[in-house]
This record gives C-alpha cells, sequence and structure tokens, in this order.
C-alpha cells in the first residue's frame, strides 16, 4: 500500500488531501506539528506540504523554515513532495498564467511564494506544485465563504469589481488531483509546475446563478477596504490584505493545457454543482437544478472565461 504523509491535515487543503488520498486507498500519516518530519516520512512515497501560517503571520520567518524542514524530510526518506502553489508569483501581469509564465512578483507574499518555489526547483528532489487559484470549500473558511456569510439575508459582500473574472480552485477536485499527480509522480519532470485552471467566474456570475437555484434577490455590499485602511497599523491581517487587494481587480485565470495534457480525463466539478454545495452548507435551499442552467456558468478547465468577458471586466472597472 502506498504512503502519503500529510503536513498540515488539519488545515482546508490538507483535510482534503487526507480524505482523497485515504478514499484512493493510500495510507495515510499525518504529520504532528513539533515532531521530527524525517522521521514521519520514513517509509513514504509522498509527502504533501499543506502547512502554511495562518492568517498570513510572519511568512517570511515561517514559509523558509518550513519549506527547509519538508525538503530535509524529502531527502532522508526519498519522497515526492506536493505543494500546493498559488497565483502570487504572477503578480498583475496578463494571463493566462501556466508554467512558461514568468514570476513577477508585485507583492512580499508574491516574493516569498516565488522563493519557496525557488527553493523547491533548485533542490533537485521531485517536487509537484499543484497550483490553483482562490480555495473553494464549503466547509471550510475560505475568503468566500466570508464573501457569502450574509446570503441567508440576501446579501454578497464584494472585495473587488463585480464583472471581473478570477481563478477559483474548488478543494475536493485540487485534492482529486493530488491523488492523480501522485500515482502518476514517476512519469512527471523532477520538478513539476502543474497549473490547476479549475473553475473561472466572476462575483456577478456567482449572484446570477445562486439567485437561479434560489429564486432569491440578492444584493451586493462593497468590502469594507476603509476599515482595513484604517486597522492596518494595529492588525496584521488588515495590512496583509490590503497588499493582495489588486487581485480581486485583476482579470485572471489559469492555464488549462497543461493539466488536460497530463490528465485529459479529469473532470472538475461543476460550477453550479460547486454552488448547490456552498448553498447547502449554509442553510439556503434551493429549486430544482436539472430545470434550467446557463451553459456559461458551468466553466470547467477546459473552458476558461474568454476575452469578452476579460474586457467586460475592464469596461467595468
Amino acid at each position: 500500500m502506498a504512503v502519503v504523509l500529510v503536513a498540515g491535515a488539519s488545515g482546508l487543503f490538507g483535510a482534503r488531501a487526507a480524505q482523497a488520498f485515504q478514499a484512493a486507498g493510500w495510507q495515510v500519516r499525518r504529520y504532528q506539528r513539533g515532531t521530527d518530519m524525517a522521521a514521519a516520512a520514513m517509509g513514504a512515497d509522498v509527502i504533501v506540504n499543506a502547512l502554511n501560517p495562518p492568517m498570513y503571520h510572519d511568512w517570511a520567518g515561517l514559509i523558509p523554515q518550513i519549506t527547509a524542514q519538508v525538503l530535509a524530510a524529502a531527502r532522508a526518506s526519498g519522497t515526492t513532495v506536493i505543494v500546493p502553489g498559488n497565483v502570487y508569483p504572477y503578480g498583475d501581469q496578463p494571463g493566462p498564467w501556466g508554467p512558461a509564465t514568468p514570476q513577477r512578483a508585485n507583492s512580499r507574499k508574491g516574493m516569498i511564494r516565488a522563493q519557496m518555489e525557488a527553493a523547491y526547483r533548485d533542490s533537485g528532489l521531485p517536487v509537484i506544485v499543484l497550483r490553483g487559484g482562490d480555495f473553494l470549500d464549503e466547509t471550510g473558511k475560505t475568503v468566500m465563504a466570508m464573501l457569502l456569510k450574509d446570503a441567508v439575508r440576501g446579501k454578497i459582500s464584494l472585495m473587488g469589481a463585480p464583472e471581473v473574472p478570477r481563478a477559483y480552485a474548488y478543494l475536493p477536485d485540487m485534492a482529486r488531483l493530488a491523488v492523480l499527480l501522485a500515482e502518476k509522480r514517476a512519469e512527471l519532470p523532477r520538478f513539476a509546475d502543474v497549473p490547476f485552471a479549475g473553475l473561472t467566474f466572476a462575483m456577478a456570475d456567482l449572484r446570477a446563478e445562486m439567485q437561479r437555484q434560489t429564486g432569491r434577490s440578492l444584493r451586493f455590499a462593497g468590502f469594507p477596504w476603509w476599515f482595513m485602511r484604517m486597522a492596518s497599523p494595529v492588525w496584521e491581517l488588515a495590512r496583509e490584505l490590503r497588499e493582495m487587494r489588486f487581485l480581486f481587480d485583476l482579470p485572471h485565470q489559469l492555464d488549462p493545457a497543461p493539466l488536460q495534457a497530463l490528465l485529459p480525463d479529469f473532470q472538475p466539478t461543476a460550477f453550479a454543482d460547486v454552488v448547490a454545495a456552498h448553498l447547502q452548507g449554509m442553510g439556503i435551499r434551493g429549486q430544482d437544478r436539472s430545470k434550467s442552467g446557463d451553459a456559461a456558468m458551468r466553466w470547467p478547465a477546459s473552458q476558461p472565461a474568454g476575452p469578452d468577458q476579460v474586457a467586460k471586466a475592464h469596461l467595468t472597472r
């Protein structure tokens, strides 16, 4: 039986990864913080590094420490490392973003993540960076969950322009991909940068789909960036979140081609089904979705948002 060590198994991606590997028949070990990771990795085939400092806390100090710890464990045990990547290293350049896109981070956190990826790449060890957009998970504390917390009262919070298409990764799908890539690891390059295009949609699209499924009218409410600005001197999370504000106004998507070439049969969860799962998680009853549905609202990885949507986003900014 193949063995995976999941570091950060209590986090968003780590928990989903542990579930997915177990469902696929792997033996799952959950790393306990503060213990010897190299010892825990002995006999394992894969390490999933889902460790991440919470609330953006001390990335500059903690992420290099975590990276060094994971690399040392992988080197000692001969395992492949899987790391969930994000879009921060790309900065604000036009997309779609993929392995051939230069990393031009325009934020401190983007530079830290780019340096982390460089350390993995330069290690010479087998590493898979599975890159996704903003996390979606009806059971987790994601940014999207925060924006939808008042949906039961008819309100959706907005952090940027409503018509801007952005990249999202539904975590159950991303976790399934981690398993598939782990099983295919012998066929991958030493350092594999695999973008998961996932879903690309705008908040206006999300509102339309939620309204269609529930029959309810929903309104947008602006996110209190003014409060974040005022709180920045004394609140670390406010400072860190403001630095990434540009991503909420930047039309972006990840390139679906590399994943299609690797796993042509992989099918991500349809947009309508992801929305339905979130509605159920919020306790909002939906209508019969089998009777209607806009195909344009179901953007799998093979059908990213088109140029017309990107242009529309620029016009409405």
